[in-house]
């Protein structure tokens, strides 16, 4: 029996993403919404953006593209993402993007995948992307340097503004219209997944993926009464959870963004404070910075109201802890690519302090499946959700066997989440099937250890995975130590305070190491494969260690 969200249906209009974000019937504002928060003097309105979109849009059509071309992009943060982002999918073309960390054999195997027409690269990124075009066997001659600065001629490759159309062409230019049966088929972005099974895939979203996305946001997100908002643009825009927030609902709530480049964390803080930012869009990994490091008590956060945690788990202790400290609503969502990006949130304004994502978005239902494939009906009881709404995705980008595997004939998509449901219909994340560590046939959640290990006072960080040892698997963590904290506390001394916090077969008896990092993705994701590889090897080091004590 599915369970249906406790929120009205939405009706969304199925059409192209450009006539929803700029309606035929309004005239759009002056008021800039994109701003650079290094320096506010470059800054984009929707008027503006509006005008570089369509010489855009003109710019690719008459450089040979066709609908259905991919237009990849490779580059950092910067205000002129947002119109690049709308005049590729104007013209009926597909957005992709890279992240601009990867290296240049990451680069080539998304270039691979993706066959791109037009690859947008910031001029930093630009010989790496050089070396992966030959990898991936695309002409130089399709890549074009894109940044906020118009920029010369290098290695032969031209700035994106030389494509542009004139003003005139721009004024003339009007985008495809699309029937509603377009608008929910024709794939408008290929974002792509985490990768944590095998390889990254592309994700492929429609414009009506998009379009009810957005509304179903926007649903939850304005129950609220409160002044003008202004949102800091800190999360990736190659990420959905970037894209939802600082290209669609700003644009559609007319809230200003202040776009850094680059997160560096003193700098966050300072644009929090000189621009009394109101709303935060975050992954959790900030919350622990803004809860554990001491830069924090340098600045004025008090403009804060509303703080919004995605992308990965949040702890409940974390959660309340900033709440309390910072006086601001911290409300989480979840959600994954290939469900466009949210599909639960906690509505603005709840006051929920229990760590749940919340409920059921409007216009989406779910179902939960034990290790049976029985479904679960009781509250309180785990199980893995399904998913089924106007935001899940068109499937894998020329992968029809993987599709096949996330979503059923009847719409499912199945997204490898544990889950409890509670009374009121709100939902807890339990932890990744895939990820659950089974010891002696319990199974142990490692977000559940991560949470309990970031209540530490002096661990930064964590991280927890199986690692075999004996033939037996046991839990493992890695942690970061507050700097002051280095050489004061041991290993061992974590393994002890955990004892004493959960039942014993969730004990760290695969041993504890100290990082100076945990790896996560852009989006505050643990990479699991590399802390697994980390496992591996260590695994293989306590092993040799034994065999040389049992020799002598």
């Amino acid at each position: 029996m599915p369970f249906a969200s406790p929120y009205p249906p939405l009706a969304c209009k199925a059409t192209n993403l450009l006539d929803y974000a700029f309606p035929e019937d309004s005239t759009p504002s002056d008021e800039p919404i994109w701003i650079d928060s290094q320096d506010t003097t470059k800054s984009l309105s929707p008027k503006q953006a509006l005008n570089w979109i369509k010489r855009w849009s003109f710019g690719l059509e008459s450089w040979g593209l066709k609908p259905g071309d991919v237009v990849m992009f490779y580059t950092p943060n910067h205000i002129f993402i947002p119109p690049a982002y709308y005049g590729v999918i104007a013209a009926g073309f597909i957005f992709s993007a890279a992240n601009p960390a990867y290296t240049v054999a990451e680069v080539a195997h998304q270039m691979k995948i993706l066959g791109p027409k037009a690859v947008l690269v910031h001029p930093d990124l630009l010989k790496r992307a050089l070396e992966a075009a030959v990898k991936a066997g695309i002409p130089d001659s399709r890549l074009l340097q894109f940044s906020d600065e118009e920029v010369l001629t290098n290695e032969g490759v031209l700035d994106w503004r030389a494509m542009l159309g004139t003003s005139a062409q721009g004024e003339s230019y009007r985008w495809h219209r699309f029937t509603p049966e377009q608008a929910k088929t024709t794939t408008a972005a290929i974002n792509f997944s985490s990768g944590t099974t095998g390889l990254p895939k592309g994700v492929c979203i429609s414009h009506f993926n998009l379009i009810a996305n957005v509304e179903q946001s926007i649903a939850l997100w304005a129950t609220k009464s409160q002044p003008p908002e202004r949102f800091i643009g800190v999360l990736p825009l190659y990420h959905a959870f970037g894209q939802t927030c600082v290209l669609s609902m700003a644009l559609k709530l007319l809230v200003p963004v202040y776009i850094m480049k680059a997160f560096q964390y003193d700098a966050f803080l300072e644009t929090i404070q000189r621009f009394r930012i109101t709303t935060l869009h975050v992954s959790p990994p900030i919350l622990t910075m803004m809860s554990k490091r001491p830069e924090t008590e340098r600045y004025d956060l008090s403009s804060l109201e509303t703080i919004l945690s995605s992308a990965a788990p949040l702890s409940r202790q974390l959660q309340n802890e900033c709440r309390d400290r910072f006086k601001v609503d911290i409300i989480q969502a979840w959600g994954m690519t290939e469900a466009t990006c949210g599909a639960t949130m906690v509505p603005r304004g709840a006051n929920d302090d229990t760590g749940s994502v919340g409920a059921l978005f409007p216009s989406t239902e779910c179902k939960f499946l034990d290790d049976d494939g029985s479904e679960v009906l009781e509250p309180g009881k785990p199980g893995e959700i399904y998913i089924r709404g106007p935001q899940v995705c068109l499937g894998y980008w020329k992968n029809e066997h993987a599709t096949r595997e996330i979503i059923d004939q009847d719409g499912w998509l199945k997204t490898g989440d544990i889950m409890i449901r509670d009374l009121r219909g709100f939902l807890r994340v339990v932890d990744r099937r895939k990820e659950l560590i089974k010891v002696n046939g319990f199974q142990v959640a490692p977000a559940e250890l991560e949470t309990v290990l970031l209540e530490h006072k002096e661990i930064v960080d964590a991280a927890v995975v199986g690692v075999v040892l004996d033939g037996e698997e046991l839990p493992r963590a890695y942690c970061e130590v507050r700097e002051q904290s280095k050489g004061r506390i041991k290993p061992e001394d974590v393994q002890e305070w955990m004892k004493t916090r959960v039942s014993k077969y969730k004990w760290l008896n695969g041993g504890v190491a100290f990082v100076d990092q945990v790896p996560r993705l852009g989006s505050g994701k643990i990479q699991r494969k590399v802390v697994r590889e980390w496992a591996k090897r260590d695994a293989a080091k306590i092993k040799s260690h034994r065999i040389v004590r049992t020799r002598i």
